[in-house]
């Protein structure tokens, strides 16, 4: 049985991992009879917010204690990652992870990517081993991997316009659309990029995962 590791960055889309994309996610490897293993860096995510309110508040909170939430504790620290362990690597969205996995949302195109982070994604590009991310996490794949091509929605949003200075490629996608990078084994999917109801995010999920799983 084919085995992926999923990294999350928290809990909850303001702040974290968003939790309808990763549990479609997990829900559709499921599906396709994969096994998964979840991980996080353990360290404080960037910020916490209230999510009933939207409003920033002056808490602090783990990013592997708040990805714990999600998966009922299964879940190990990023630290751990060893990508000979594995068959390929998804990470769900949500626009926490662009504050804690990455800096996108803070600095733009001089974002920073946590190492631990970008030694997980590099270590199984380089195995020739697939990758998927959904929503704002291909930005992060364009960040760190040369020439690929990924989708975040419309031609038209800011991020799709940055990761082309990222030397990426960006093709448009609608919900249920996954973009397919075969050459470099690289599947995204656009999820809440785009106005989205929990039925698309979860088509949105197992068509990545479909694709996903014929590179494996």
């Amino acid at each position: 049985m084919k085995k992926i590791a999923v990294i999350l960055g928290g809990c909850g889309t303001k702040d974290g991992s968003e939790i309808n994309e990763t549990v479609t996610l997990l829900l559709a490897l499921d599906q396709h009879n994969i096994k998964y293993q979840c991980f996080a860096p353990d360290m404080d995510q960037y910020q916490v917010a209230n999510h009933y309110t939207g409003e920033i508040t002056n808490e602090k909170r783990n990013m592997l204690v708040e990805s714990a939430r999600i998966v009922r504790g299964e879940i190990k620290a990023l630290s751990d990652f060893d990508a000979n362990m594995f068959d390929g690597l998804a990470i769900p969205g949500g626009a926490g992870i662009a504050n804690n996995l990455f800096t996108y949302f803070t600095d733009g195109m001089d974002m920073k990517v946590l190492p631990e982070v970008k030694n997980a994604i590099i270590a199984i590009h380089e195995q020739n081993k697939p990758i998927a991310a959904m929503c704002i996490a291909p930005v992060l794949l364009a960040n760190v991997l040369n020439d690929i091509t990924i989708t975040l929605g419309s031609d038209d949003c800011g991020p799709a316009k940055d990761i082309l200075n990222m030397g990426a490629h960006h093709k448009a996608c609608g919900n249920g659309e996954v973009a397919c990078d075969i050459e470099n084994k690289i599947f995204t999917t656009p999820c809440f990029m785009l106005d989205a109801t929990l039925k698309d995010i979860y088509e949105d999920a197992y068509k990545l995962v479909d694709a996903f799983t014929k590179a494996l």
